[in-house]
């Protein structure tokens, strides 16, 4: 579903997603994303991390661009014990002098099984 002309600039399309929201929205050249959440919940902390982290290479991928070119990231954890062994799987996945703003919350997520949730901004290629 697209708002605009996608070669006008100040063009917004949404992507995916239903009436409630779009799993991504582009504004010229930047990506908002959803939160991105795991889907195998029985994987712990690590596990669910690495999936949504998978899950949000795939989405900027397909979207003409990558992790190098993220702007900033919310991390929403169900329970801030988790913020070590989290950041022990982001650290091997962010691209070393390309670390985002970030901010970590911990925060009671939609369901229960789910651990963390991630939204990211990011630019996409020219």
């Amino acid at each position: 579903m697209s708002n605009t002309n996608a070669n006008t600039p100040n063009t917004i399309t949404r992507i995916g997603g239903n009436h409630r929201m779009s799993q991504v929205v582009r504004h010229d050249n930047t990506l908002y994303l959803a939160g991105q959440v795991a889907d195998k919940v029985e994987a712990g902390i690590s596990g669910q991390t690495e999936e949504v982290l998978a899950k949000i290479d795939r989405l900027l991928a397909e979207h003409g661009s990558h992790k190098e070119r993220i702007l900033s990231c919310q991390i929403y954890l169900a329970d801030i014990r988790h913020f070590a062994e989290m950041n022990v799987v982001w650290d091997q996945w962010v691209a070393a002098g390309h670390a985002p703003a970030r901010a970590t919350l911990e925060a009671r997520l939609a369901s229960p099984a789910k651990l963390i949730e991630i939204c990211v901004v990011a630019s996409a290629s020219d």
